[in-house]
């Protein structure tokens, strides 16, 4: 249970599936088409779902690099935080959307996995959210060539070591998309 007072309900947050973000990631297909069921679920549920979207020099804020991909649409009652680091908590509304939501519990989901997912999912955590990391629906792009491991290493891991993440009064979970339950 979230270490959050009063903070009893969950949001889905769909980070940074943006053209330019996803353009080279792995299993790109598959992963937005994870993303989508989640987003359908958590709608069908009535649970919220957060999304953000990262703007920086490579992604020109109104940009067709900064739009989110095609296949997937927010909707214009879901909130949208923008945002220019890694951790989508830093210098944004986020923190003062999931309070006014009373959300204590976070499911992840979008890219990339070694750059804002586990920013975000550190930091989510660090702030007190049990944070749920959807196994499936989160990608990166090769970045081998400078040495990282490749993409499909890079999600495993990932997803191995989120698992094993502690701290008083929180939770750390990785499910697969077929496994998600928004329910806390």
């Amino acid at each position: 249970m979230t270490s959050l007072s009063d903070r009893p309900h969950t949001a889905l947050m769909v980070i940074d599936a943006q053209n330019g973000v996803l353009a080279r990631t792995h299993e790109r297909d598959r992963v937005v088409a994870n993303i989508s069921t989640l987003v359908t679920q958590a709608r069908d549920e009535g649970v919220p779902v957060v999304w953000v979207q990262h703007s920086s020099d490579e992604l020109p804020r109104g940009s067709e690099a900064w739009q989110y991909v095609p296949e997937l649409s927010r909707e214009e009652t879901e909130p949208l935080v923008h945002k220019r680091h890694g951790d989508a908590f830093e210098d944004t509304d986020l923190e003062e959307v999931l309070a006014a939501n009373r959300i204590g519990r976070l499911v992840v989901s979008g890219a990339q996995s070694d750059g804002c997912i586990r920013c975000t999912i550190h930091g989510a955590f660090a702030r007190g959210y049990d944070v749920t990391l959807a196994a499936d629906a989160h990608t990166t792009e090769d970045l081998s060539q400078w040495g990282a491991p490749t993409p499909d290493l890079v999600v495993a891991h990932t997803n191995l070591y989120w698992q094993f993440q502690t701290a008083p009064g929180r939770t750390a979970l990785v499910a697969r998309t077929d496994e998600v339950t928004f329910a806390g």
